[in-house]
């Protein structure tokens, strides 16, 4: 039976917590808080003007970009930062102002954590697989609800980042594996092995580089690794969680190759845009919200 596919699209908005917040955006900017930072970033989408231009003035790091992609430097307005704590309920780790505008995790992916958090903790300690896990938010989200996550990635030094992001949250000892591979061969090796997982979480770049020079391009290589990990469900799986970012993206186009991989499943495939929103409406103006990446999950009711 082919799962249920939604005419229309979900748009899952993440609104800030404790140690994030979107304060403004406007002219190819946004400006954001995390933790004490406030932090202003190139963001192109932005085509509004800005509510407080004179607050990305103040602005404690600004990201200079160097080229069209992400490239470029951090500008401090006092000494140069390289690491500060973050948290998300009981996940701790670091902050990074890395040389790619992004600080080592990807704040509008909190409404997928919301989505599996509340999901894991209706299961009995299930097996949840984490491909391209980067530096673990996800990872730890989904043990700290009561998993067993194997956590894959082709980066040594995420891998590690992970590892003492799990070692600041406490979760150390809790059952995790940390893998670092490359996603197509790790998965490959699993469905040859016959193992099975209850929930899979995978979120691609758009061009990556495995362990030992494998080249990963997200429009050539997706619809595979989609197929294993589909053949990696258990006959009671809950979850299949697919991300990406990428310009010619849509929702609606993962959630077919989603719908592809699942056919003879059944349940359901929500998909849509997650996007990072102000807080609240100010001077009479909606708070505004901006789009970042697209997703398709299944989930078996």
């Amino acid at each position: 039976m082919a799962p249920v596919l939604p005419p229309t699209p979900e748009t899952l908005l993440t609104k800030g917590w404790s140690d994030y917040a979107l304060l403004d955006s406007g002219h190819g900017r946004k400006l954001e808080r995390y933790g004490r930072f406030t932090v202003v970033r190139p963001e192109p989408q932005c085509w509004w003007a800005p509510r407080d231009p004179a607050a990305f003035d103040r602005a404690d790091a600004v990201f200079d970009p160097q080229d069209e992609e992400d490239d470029g430097r951090w500008r401090f307005s006092g000494r140069p930062v390289e690491t500060f704590p973050l948290s998300w309920r009981e996940v701790k780790f670091t902050g990074r102002f890395t040389p790619f505008r992004h600080l080592a995790f990807f704040p509008e992916q909190a409404a997928n954590w919301e989505w599996l958090d509340q999901r894991i903790r209706t299961l009995q300690r299930p097996k949840v697989l984490n491909l391209f896990g980067y530096t673990g938010v996800a990872s730890l989200a989904a043990s700290a609800a009561g998993a067993d996550v194997t956590h894959v990635d082709a980066s040594k030094k995420s891998v590690a980042y992970a590892r003492e992001n799990a070692e600041q949250s406490g979760l150390a000892d809790r059952p995790i594996r940390w893998i670092v591979e490359d996603a197509r061969k790790y998965v490959a090796r699993e469905v040859r092995r016959g193992s099975k997982y209850q929930g899979i979480i995978l979120d691609p770049p758009k061009y990556g580089r495995g362990p030992t020079g494998e080249v990963w391009r997200l429009f050539e290589d997706l619809p595979g690794l989609l197929r294993d990990c589909a053949a990696l469900l258990d006959d009671d799986a809950s979850f299949l969680l697919l991300n990406a970012y990428a310009a010619r993206i849509s929702g609606i186009s993962l959630a077919h190759l989603m719908a592809e991989a699942t056919h003879e499943r059944g349940g359901r495939i929500d998909w849509g845009e997650l996007a990072l929103s102000e807080d609240a409406d100010r001077d009479g103006v909606a708070a505004r919200a901006i789009g970042l990446s697209f997703f398709a999950r299944w989930s078996a009711t």
